[in-house]
């Protein structure tokens, strides 16, 4: 559905069931997932498409490593306030300290 000039792209499965890193042993066989209903089908049929292939990757580069820096590297994993204005004024600081990290980084490069 297009609302507001929005036309998502959504995930329907993931696309391999293991990562490559995972040394687990292999678990048992199951029967691949059958996509019956229609919306999913169609969003299948669209993702192998070569412009939203494309739109759909970009999201692996841009938006999840800033995530991981920010729990990993700068050991932000919980908030620590309560109240909803209490958290956005939290995780502002945190995306401006992100951003100033950044702004670091890049200036000394």
């Amino acid at each position: 559905v297009q609302a507001r000039g929005v036309d998502p792209l959504v995930a329907i499965g993931r696309p391999v069931d293991r990562r490559s890193y995972d040394f687990r042993p292999e678990p048992s066989p199951r029967e691949p997932l059958r996509i019956t209903e229609p919306w999913r089908l169609k969003m299948k049929a669209r993702l192998q498409q070569d412009p939203a292939k494309t739109l759909y990757a970009l999201r692996r580069q841009t938006v999840e490593p800033v995530f991981g820096i920010i729990k990993s590297a700068m050991g932000f994993t919980r908030f620590h306030l309560r109240g909803l204005a209490n958290v956005a004024t939290e995780w502002t600081l945190v995306a401006l300290a992100y951003n100033c990290r950044r702004i670091a980084r890049l200036s000394a490069a």
